[in-house]
């Protein structure tokens, strides 16, 4: 509390361990000795991507299915008979997340195979 300026990046760290450790906003800031909104803005900062196990195994299991499939078809087939959905926005920083990158995506995805850029 009473900390002025923008947080560090060992603090904004600190702060996303403990939220996806599974504690509050009220616990990571008592904790952490930061004000609530600091930490609930903190939400708001980057693009979202999945955070459960669960989303990403469910998003592995589609690229699995289909390799050929584009992002726009990954995220449809992903939100057919989820209450909670997600946007392309959310789909792409989760596959590079999971280890596909820009350039990779689409030969990964097709192949399954990681390429060597560095070759």
């Amino acid at each position: 509390m009473g900390k002025k300026g923008d947080l560090s990046d060992f603090e904004r760290g600190m702060v996303v361990g403990a939220r996806l450790a599974g504690l509050s906003i009220s616990k990571t800031a008592d904790l952490l000795r930061f004000s609530r909104t600091t930490i609930s803005r903190q939400q708001l900062c980057g693009r979202k991507c999945l955070d459960d196990i669960r989303g990403q195994r469910r998003m592995g299991r589609l690229v699995r299915d289909d390799r050929k499939a584009t992002v726009t078809q990954i995220t449809t087939r992903y939100n057919q008979g989820m209450q909670n959905t997600i946007s392309e926005r959310t789909t792409r920083p989760t596959l590079k997340q999971m280890g596909y990158s820009k350039q990779e995506t689409e030969a990964t995805i097709r192949t399954g195979i990681h390429s060597n850029p560095s070759k």
